[in-house]
């Protein structure tokens, strides 16, 4: 038995894909039971930068129409090519693998329609995460568990300046520097920082864990673009860490908030210890409780170890059956609705600059008691120099509430006379 393989996109991980393919033959024939994963065509922009490829041309019409292609492996990227690319290959009766989180979570019934009227099927354990076997960990080995609650890293680059600014006190602007210079970020970084990247692999995994298809712009995303220093160091005062974390919470039996947002960890928290460009989800499901999976989220041999790992499960007969079963991105409703984010309660964060005059600190818990929120602590650090009035930032920990009452707490105080610039304000995840 033979899979003719169509690969769309040879960067880093298609290339990954081609070396291991072909470096690690023996061992692929024997996970298989036999079956021989061949590369019929390699499809790239410049054939000339792939000479010592073979199969190599620029045809993705040719790729796919080919009798002797079983799959095709989308890793290009993007939303409108790839599209294309993955439903004509559905309709000519092609399976599909992809690592394009960003192309399931906007068109991921669309596609799955697609395959089912095809009778063929849809693998991408890449799209989320790179090396880390999520997506069957929430459809197979947690199929016992209603999962209740995930909490994840989804963002390499983030993380890693994240890490670099809570262990050597970096700036934003320098540790975003450091990023791009060893490749973890790239020269427009904006879908990292900005909590897109996040929020379209938090899209995938809700789809898997509670059966929603939420519209990207009902994922509430605050990035860390410009974070301050300081709130890395007060954080670290108080005994936090600061991530960006991509959560889901279910409650009040079928509401399901999906947000992004940098949260305030527990320094001996497990997530709070993910270093570097590292990811890493945390699942609570009803029988398992709480479960972490922690790898490399992004890279060549990481991601293209989740393609192959797909591509092994077609040859073996294992995705026909899982894609049958699992009904995503379909008609079958779980019952469970999203809902905005403002419900979800939490403790929160709250940095205020103000003017280091009496009665300040009174007007700001005035507002705070209005929406009635309660603090659990309290610390004024010293005046900040470079102000045109010297000024001081007060952080504030409080006891949960809604994150709606918070963000109104937060509108009043911004309208204060005695406020300098926007509150700063972050969840605690106690």
């Amino acid at each position: 038995m033979s899979i003719g393989i169509a690969l769309i996109g040879c960067g880093t991980v298609g290339g990954s894909v081609v070396d291991l393919l072909t470096t690690q033959r023996n061992r692929l024939l024997e996970r298989t039971g036999g079956g021989h994963l061949d590369i019929k065509h390699i499809v790239v922009r410049d054939p000339a930068r792939h000479r010592e490829r073979p199969h190599v041309h620029t045809d993705w019409q040719k790729a796919i129409h080919d009798p002797a292609v079983n799959v095709v492996i989308e890793l290009i990227g993007g939303s409108s090519t790839a599209k294309e690319i993955v439903l004509t290959a559905l309709a000519a009766g092609k399976h599909v693998i992809t690592a394009n989180k960003a192309l399931l979570a906007a068109h991921g019934r669309t596609i799955f329609d697609a395959a089912r009227a095809a009778g063929t099927t849809v693998s991408f354990e890449a799209a989320v995460a790179g090396g880390i076997p999520i997506i069957k960990a929430l459809a197979e080995s947690l199929a016992a568990n209603q999962i209740t609650a995930i909490q994840a890293i989804l963002n390499g680059t983030s993380n890693f300046i994240l890490s670099r600014m809570a262990e050597s006190d970096a700036t934003y602007a320098v540790a975003l520097a450091e990023a791009q210079a060893f490749g973890y970020a790239e020269a427009d970084p904006t879908l990292d920082v900005d909590g897109s990247d996040s929020a379209h692999k938090l899209a995938v995994l809700a789809q898997i864990a509670f059966g929603v298809s939420p519209d990207l712009d009902a994922i509430e995303k605050h990035g860390i673009a410009g974070l301050d220093a300081s709130d890395i160091r007060y954080a670290r005062e108080l005994g936090y860490t600061i991530k960006l974390l991509a959560e889901a919470w279910s409650f009040a039996g079928n509401q399901v908030s999906l947000h992004v947002s940098p949260v305030l960890l527990r320094q001996t928290d497990m997530l709070a210890q993910v270093r570097g460009a590292f990811n890493a989800i945390r699942v609570r499901g009803d029988a398992v409780g709480e479960a972490l999976f922690q790898g490399p989220g992004a890279g060549g041999m990481p991601t293209a170890s989740s393609v192959v790992g797909d591509l092994v499960d077609l040859a073996c007969g294992r995705t026909s059956h899982t894609f049958a079963t699992t009904q995503l991105w379909s008609d079958r409703d779980r019952g469970y609705r999203v809902v905005p984010s403002e419900r979800v309660e939490s403790r929160f964060y709250l940095r205020v600059l103000v003017k280091d005059q009496p009665g300040v600190l009174a007007e700001v818990c005035r507002l705070l008691a209005v929406e009635s929120i309660s603090i659990a602590s309290v610390v004024q650090h010293e005046a900040v120099d470079g102000h045109p009035e010297q000024t001081v930032p007060l952080v504030i920990m409080a006891h949960a509430a809604s994150a709606g009452r918070f963000r109104n707490a937060a509108q009043a105080i911004n309208q204060l006379a005695t406020v300098i610039g926007p509150t700063v304000c972050f969840p605690v995840a106690d």
